[in-house]
């Protein structure tokens, strides 16, 4: 008994150990609602400690993230770490299928660990149609210390969050999605959360290089990035290093991040750094300012001209973003070792998009599937072996008319009902089911997935929980025979990828992370009205090893209340980090 007992603290030890590696870092941040005046409209937008956009995080690698979220909101308030990818511990994701809501006047603490990653990420609120809102802010992930980077240090770093802008209230903008209309095109963009006549300035000294980490937080636009007579240096892409290319202009779609360096290299003078929407009918241009220290002059000049919205330029220049295999990642040790090209796929999962009209309303279906929101998380679900919450299979794995039936199994959770929808897509007739629908996957399985757009605009697609290596895009149709053109040797690895109009975009997925994860539409409209779906991420141990344990700390609802009072004894709560 002794020995079983010791045996036992021993295990808890270690694991605290392992939980605890790296240094603490505590925030505390309060949601409010406030008034902002941007594009010359007063709006209600969501404020983190006051501050729009929120504030920034910056940590190490391995370093461990606690942060108090308090949502002095009238609306129940979550927050999602995009790029994060929370190993083993997807109860921290932020998403309405992880995590219970924060209630108005209520707090909730996650607790995380920038676990073996490098890079430029962000976070945003997750509900609702609170992105266009605000609540949004940067994460910097430094390398340790003791690991290179693949490039002298800058003289400084600065945070470029850009997107496109609503002047509309985000509750007026969910109404008319709920009534069944489309968005009209966005009212401008922002630039760290300014527009062009109360614009954003970085400033420089004459012969020095800086780094610029940028996303692109908006709703739906790709956005081009270029500054006025200065070339961009890319070095990283959510996370990893690349090979360092120089462009006049990047384009950024929707969701994503990547990091630049530039010189200051010019006279002495103020500079446009403009941002531009890309594809789209509308107008859309926002300019920020490079200041050099003693500028002799205001910026002037034409702005500098972006691409046209031919699809090839794009398209190019994404193909030319590859891994530096020569580089460190976040461990000592090359991070173009991992030899992705040699593994043998285990499963292909073909996923189409779609836009279609239910009941007169428009939504949007993944293989013929829209998905529909759950009353009880579908992780909690999952925990508490709850039926009826989702169903497995739902999702089949290529788009076809077996999209109708799926295949449950697993937890106990697939006898959901699949309600039905007749639905009609730009004049093409489609049977879509609104369905809470999740696909099962085998942990450290060897997935390729291939993105296939049948529509005229761009899109985007974000993986929680994971990076993906994009191994080939195109325009066209994706056959067996696309696979002759994958990229097998040094494919960028990131988390959120685009599909260009009537294309494809394969990636190719190492399933090491056990959790439920979403897979969302990163244009927000399209995730709103059923362009998403859960991968769950499975195996039937309850180790450590695998998975984290259920925080203590974590929110119930739904059907999981009453769940987890009739089943305390599986609780197993995490180690207190402080």
């Amino acid at each position: 008994m002794r020995f079983v007992l010791f045996f036992v603290c021993i295990c808890f030890l270690s694991f605290s150990a392992a939980r605890a590696e790296g240094p603490y870092q505590f925030l505390d941040w309060e949601i409010t609602y406030g008034n902002i005046s941007r594009l010359g409209v007063s709006q209600q937008a969501i404020l983190i400690n006051g501050e729009f956009p929120g504030p920034k995080i910056e940590c190490q690698t391995n370093e461990n993230l606690i942060i108090n979220v308090r949502n002095n909101l009238s609306d129940p308030f979550l927050l999602s770490w995009s790029g994060l990818q929370q190993r083993k511990n997807s109860w921290q994701d932020g998403v309405s299928g992880t995590n219970c809501p924060i209630p108005p006047g209520q707090n909730f603490t996650y607790r995380m660990q920038a676990k073996d990653q490098i890079g430029s990420f962000y976070y945003f609120p997750s509900l609702a149609f609170h992105k266009a809102a605000g609540g949004f802010g940067a994460i910097r992930i430094y390398s340790r210390p003791r690991i290179p980077i693949p490039f002298p240090p800058p003289a400084d770093e600065y945070t470029v969050l850009i997107g496109d802008w609503y002047a509309t209230n985000h509750k007026s903008l969910q109404d008319m999605l709920d009534s069944g209309k489309e968005l009209p095109p966005p009212d401008g963009i922002l630039i760290n959360g300014k527009g062009s006549t109360d614009a954003a300035h970085f400033a420089v000294e004459q012969g020095k290089t800086y780094r610029l980490r940028i996303s692109n937080v908006g709703l739906q636009n790709t956005l081009n990035i270029r500054i006025q007579e200065h070339n961009m240096t890319l070095v990283e892409v959510e996370g990893t290093h690349t090979v360092q290319n120089t462009y006049s202009s990047l384009d950024v779609h929707v969701g994503q991040s990547l990091s630049v360096l530039f010189t200051a290299d010019r006279p002495a003078k103020d500079y446009h750094v403009v941002v531009s929407a890309r594809f789209t009918n509308a107008t859309l241009l926002s300019t920020a300012v490079v200041r050099y220290a003693g500028s002799s002059g205001l910026a002037s000049g034409p702005l500098p001209a972006g691409p046209t919205d031919d699809v090839d330029f794009s398209l190019n220049q994404a193909r030319s973003i590859r891994t530096n295999l020569t580089a460190s990642g976040p461990r000592p040790n090359p991070q173009g070792s991992y030899h992705y090209g040699s593994i043998n796929v285990t499963r292909t999962i073909r996923l189409a998009s779609s836009a279609v009209l239910v009941g007169g309303k428009r939504r949007y279906a993944v293989n013929g599937v829209s998905f529909a929101e759950a009353d009880t998380p579908l992780k909690l679900a999952d925990y508490y072996n709850i039926s009826g919450v989702f169903r497995l299979g739902g999702i089949p794995d290529a788009p076809a008319a077996a999209a109708t039936t799926g295949t449950a199994g697993g937890a106990a959770t697939d006898d959901a009902p699949p309600p039905a929808a007749t639905g009609t897509g730009d004049g093409a007739a489609e049977e879509v089911r609104n369905e809470t629908a999740v696909m099962d996957s085998d942990h450290r399985s060897f997935v390729e997935v291939v993105l296939e757009n049948g529509e005229d605009s761009v899109q985007s697609w974000h993986l929680d929980g994971y990076s993906v290596f994009v191994v080939g895009m195109d325009v066209g149709t994706w056959s067996n025979k696309s696979r002759d053109g994958y990229n097998l040797v040094d494919a960028v690895s990131r988390c959120t990828v685009q599909v260009y109009p009537r294309g494809w975009t394969a990636v190719l997925i190492a399933l090491d992370n056990v959790g439920m994860w979403n897979m969302r539409s990163e244009v927000w409209a399209r995730r709103y009205l059923g362009q998403q779906f859960y991968l769950r991420v499975y195996t039937p141990s309850r180790s450590f090893r695998d998975e984290l344990p259920m925080p203590d700390n974590a929110l119930l609802c739904g059907r999981a209340t009453a769940a987890a009072a009739t089943n305390s004894s599986r609780r197993l709560p995490l180690p207190r980090l402080y």
